[in-house]
């Protein structure tokens, strides 16, 4: 059933939550991955993969005269099925950190209709075919495809336990068997791969693990229904090739879903640019609150690591850090300006930047709105005494917190029109003064902790 397009207002809305829900992780993942494919590989990952690679072909190269089980097919079946394995590996899927092929669909029936010790070598020509149109269509290096005997390890697993456990064709009761095949197949995939990226990248072993839990529960769902293909194909080989109407929607899919991450991770983009732009507005209207931000930027970002806080935490609490004064725009220069201390009058025009920030940030919309909900809290003292909304605890949110007592600690240490800067002991001593009053004491001691650590 055909539905109505969206509106442009509806699809601006959704690239701005798009955007706005990026991961922080996700786009870093996926703009490395951009980068690799585009360009020729580094001298540790060229090396790492030739190595793995000629390993991988040695043992595929031998399993075909130690493994003699499985079916023998005609010429025309056994290129079928490499040809529709290279079309299922054109669906790639950027799922959570990970990135999937739909090859379930073919990998299971090609371990009943090809013989099992070939099957790696069959995985390696379909990704080596489908790599070679990959790279020509694009234009990208040929030295990449230098990585599809390296992507191959997988197939080894699942051939060993189906050859110890001398499997002969497919049956539905030795569901236990396949399942160990498929453990087989992600531990053998996890072997190949992880502590290749902590050699080249140096990614912990834990990271890869994550990065891989997306495809591996993809392709957990989808070794079931290549089952299904392969029990209709062991007497009409035909069969495997009702799969392929399937795989073109997962290509067309996979392309759509690539652009559209594609766009919200420029979105994203944008919004860091348009966050440094609105910093450097706020720097060319006061010299002093400019560079204060960015100052308090750095203590942040350093206080959310000590914290432990996830990527997009991190992210807001930045781009907090950076906009927190950005209400200040809005507030006459005399008053921001004025050398001695305010009256009354100007000290209540002067609290209304938070809530003047947050308005500005949220006709930005997306990502840049959510931070201005930090931005509005980021004078709410932890005894519930500050402003605007007199939050207590934690109903401020934490990146405001911690951006409320950085932002303390820089002034304090900072020259201002009407007096001079305090020393950094005077000003860690004032912090664990207010700990509990008007700063979260968890932040006090991490902040107070890292000025410490760096000796200032």
């Amino acid at each position: 059933m055909a539905t109505a397009a969206p509106s442009v207002a509806t699809e601006a809305a959704r690239n701005a939550a798009a955007a706005a829900s990026v991961d922080p992780e996700l786009d870093q993942f996926v703009g490395a991955a951009r980068d690799r494919e585009a360009h020729r590989l580094r001298a540790r990952n060229r090396w790492s993969a030739v190595v793995l690679g000629a390993a991988f072909l040695s043992v595929a190269s031998v399993l075909p005269f130690v493994v003699s089980t499985g079916a023998h097919p005609g010429l025309l079946t056994a290129f079928a099925l490499v040809v529709t394995y290279a079309a299922a590996s054109s669906a790639r899927f950027e799922v959570g950190h990970g990135l999937f092929l739909p090859s379930q669909l073919v990998l299971v029936p090609m371990l009943f209709l090809l013989p099992l010790g070939v099957v790696p070598l069959a995985i390696c020509a379909g990704l080596l075919l489908a790599a070679a149109v990959d790279h020509f269509r694009r234009r990208l290096p040929l030295e990449q495809l230098l990585l599809v005997p390296l992507n191959s390890w997988h197939a080894v697993g699942p051939v060993i336990v189906l050859a110890v456990a001398g499997d002969a064709g497919p049956s539905l009761g030795k569901w236990p068997v396949y399942a160990g095949a498929l453990g087989a197949q992600f531990g053998i995939e996890y072997l190949a791969h992880a502590p290749r990226q902590k050699f080249v990248n140096g990614a912990p072993l834990l990271l890869s693990a994550k990065f891989m839990a997306s495809s591996v529960l993809v392709d957990v769902a989808l070794a079931p229904i290549g089952l299904l293909v392969a029990l209709a194909a062991v007497d009409h080989p035909v069969a495997v090739t009702f799969v392929l109407p399937l795989i073109g929607l997962l290509v067309v899919f996979a392309q759509e879903r690539r652009a559209r991450i594609d766009h919200a991770l420029e979105l994203s983009h944008a919004y860091r640019g348009t966050a440094l732009l609105l910093g450097d507005v706020v720097e060319a209207d006061d010299a002093y609150t400019g560079s204060h931000s960015r100052d308090v930027v750095s203590l942040v970002v350093d206080v959310s690591d000590r914290l432990g806080l996830g990527a997009r935490e991190r992210r807001d609490a930045e781009f907090a850090a950076l906009l927190h004064d950005i209400g200040k725009i809005k507030i006459p220069g005399e008053i921001i300006n004025k050398p001695g201390k305010l009256d009354p009058g100007e000290r209540a025009v002067i609290e209304t930047h938070t809530v003047e920030g947050e308005k500005l940030l949220s006709q930005v919309g997306g990502l840049l709105g959510n931070v201005g909900r930090i931005v509005r809290s980021c004078h709410e003292d932890w005894d519930g005494t500050g402003y605007p909304d007199g939050l207590r605890g934690e109903e401020i949110p934490l990146a405001a917190r911690i951006v409320r007592c950085c932002d303390a600690f820089s002034a304090m240490t900072t020259d201002r029109p009407y007096r001079k800067a305090r020393s950094v002991a005077d000003a860690v001593e004032e912090l664990r003064q207010c700990s509990g009053t008007d700063f979260d004491p968890q932040v006090v001691e991490a902040l107070t902790d890292i000025v410490e650590l760096n000796g200032a």
